[in-house]
């Protein structure tokens, strides 16, 4: 079978964040994504913010050009401010033209 690699950007974020990177997700060209509750433990522990909330798992396959352009907007909008961490992962997948 014919599959096309692409990129896979996975974001874990704090909740309060969702809306935001749902539009920079859109503004950047990704075609769809899918949002997940997350809870873990990072080099920080357990986070505990200042408004409740969970985590969430935010993941999109992309080319590696709108995954560029994410990474770019997550690294200089958010990094520095927000409990929040990004990753990409090669993927095969098939219909490729559903995702870019």
């Amino acid at each position: 079978m014919k599959t096309v690699p692409l990129c896979m950007l996975t974001i874990i974020a704090e909740s309060i964040l969702k809306e935001r990177l749902i539009h920079d997700l859109r503004q950047a060209g990704a075609k769809g994504f899918t949002i997940t509750d997350a809870e873990g433990e990072g080099a920080r522990q357990r986070r505990v913010g200042e408004i409740l909330g969970e985590n969430i798992r935010l993941e999109t396959i992309v080319s590696p050009e709108v995954a560029d352009r994410l990474l770019q907007i997550i690294s200089a909008e958010y990094f520095d401010r927000y409990a929040i961490i990004a990753y990409l992962s090669t993927v095969s997948v098939i219909r490729g033209e559903k995702y870019i």
